[in-house]
């Protein structure tokens, strides 16, 4: 599948390219071909880089909390949950407590701690997966998860907004709630489709109806806030939670007399050694993407949806967002440059701008996610792993649109 994916992109940018060149004289395309593969060829190197010294630091994180036990009560207390809905990974195995950390720290948004705890959590997945080069039906469902996960508190995209002259940058939060909620209700639900998951068992739909009043909580709190307070309060409590986490770690390996420096350091060893292994999977897949963007190929679906919308007489107003929805699948990057455009061009409290924001926030970027998760153990047929990921990523988008319409239509 992921070869199949590679190669389009390269097919349909060669296509399109050569239409540019033969029938509208474009000289300049192919030369813009080569310089998006070499620009991110480097990017990829420099993404990779730059993971290193992060993934030493939280991988190093994790081994503390291994040793001290804190993972291990993490882990026990969900693993009723994932017992059920992963039944080939054994109750309390250090799998389960690596997936805790990193939906933990998705959820507050903090990108750079989830993205190496997320490769830990998939590494350790690998050691019970009897194919070591075909994804596992464990390891699929947590990166359908993960690319789809629930963000809390989406600080981030509260900053460009005030960046970009919002009146109330954080407008945008129940909206984005709302639709990362619906992308990750989805990207469940079609997975255990696919894997014939019960989702009707009794601790299922208790952890389910738990997570969900905990969403909706924060909804109800943070509703009653203003823009200041809702920024402040949302950073506030990321920051302190994975801290004071970091401090339990530590704390509880000086209640076990465990040697804390030597457990980071023997973590973040591991870092290092990740980092090195998914340059390849990284570069691959950026390249990839980089001439799909570069051949103008992006563009002409965007304009071809604005096309059918129109003819249907339908309100195309969503169609000046969809640059960020068509490119979230493939770049974070790419996608948080398409939103500052989108707010530049429309204005940061126009209907676009703020659309373009709640689809920032809905979901993941999968393709990136299967390039360096996947990556980083060798998969390399991922089987429904991409479809899921992409149901996922179009559930959140659908949302975003509609929940944009109730809220700023």
């Amino acid at each position: 599948m992921l070869n199949i994916i590679w190669i389009s992109f390269f097919a349909i940018a060669f296509i399109v390219a050569l239409v540019k060149l033969l029938a509208f004289g474009d000289t300049q395309i192919f030369g813009q071909l080569m310089t998006a593969m070499f620009s991110l060829s480097k990017t990829a190197f420099e993404i990779a880089l730059g993971l290193t010294g992060v993934l030493a630091l939280w991988l190093g994180v994790m081994k503390i909390g291994e040793r001290s036990g804190f993972i291990q009560i993490l882990t026990t207390w969900l693993s009723p949950l994932f017992t059920r809905l992963m039944p080939e990974v054994p109750k309390n195995h250090p799998a389960l407590g690596a997936m805790v950390m990193n939906m933990s720290a998705n959820a507050l948004g903090l990108d750079n701690a989830a993205t190496p705890l997320g490769i830990k959590a998939m590494q350790e997945l690998q050691k019970l997966n009897p194919l070591k080069d075909v994804a596992s039906n464990a390891q699929i469902l947590f990166l359908v998860i993960n690319t789809s996960a629930v963000t809390l508190f989406p600080v981030t995209i509260f900053t460009y907004r005030a960046q970009m002259g919002a009146a109330n940058p954080t407008d945008v939060f129940i909206p984005i709630l709302m639709a990362t909620y619906a992308s990750t209700l989805v990207g469940l639900l079609t997975v255990a489709m696919v894997q014939k998951i019960n989702l009707f068992d009794k601790v299922i739909l208790a952890y389910l109806g738990g997570f969900s009043a905990v969403v909706f909580g924060l909804l109800h709190y943070f509703s009653g806030l203003s823009q200041t307070d809702m920024l402040a309060q949302s950073a506030l409590i990321s920051h302190v939670v994975l801290f004071s986490l970091v401090m339990l770690f530590i704390a509880g390996a000086v209640r076990q007399k465990i040697n804390a420096y030597d457990a980071f350091v023997d973590g973040a060893k591991e870092g290092f050694s990740t980092a090195i292994q998914i340059i390849p999977y990284l570069v691959a897949m950026l390249v990839a993407i980089g001439v799909f963007r570069a051949s103008g190929a992006l563009d002409l679906l965007a304009e071809g949806l604005r096309f059918i919308v129109t003819s249907m007489h339908l309100d195309d107003q969503f169609i000046d967002a969809l640059p960020t929805a068509l490119m979230k699948p493939f770049s974070g990057s790419g996608a948080r440059a398409m939103m500052i455009d989108t707010m530049q061009v429309h204005g940061a409290d126009s209907f676009a701008g703020r659309l373009a924001s709640i689809v920032q926030g809905s979901t993941e970027t999968t393709f990136y996610v299967l390039a360096v998760y996947f990556g980083s153990v060798g998969i390399k047929q991922i089987r429904h792993a991409a479809a899921c990921g992409l149901a996922a990523d179009f559930a959140g988008i659908i949302a975003a649109i509609a929940i944009a319409y109730w809220f700023f239509g």
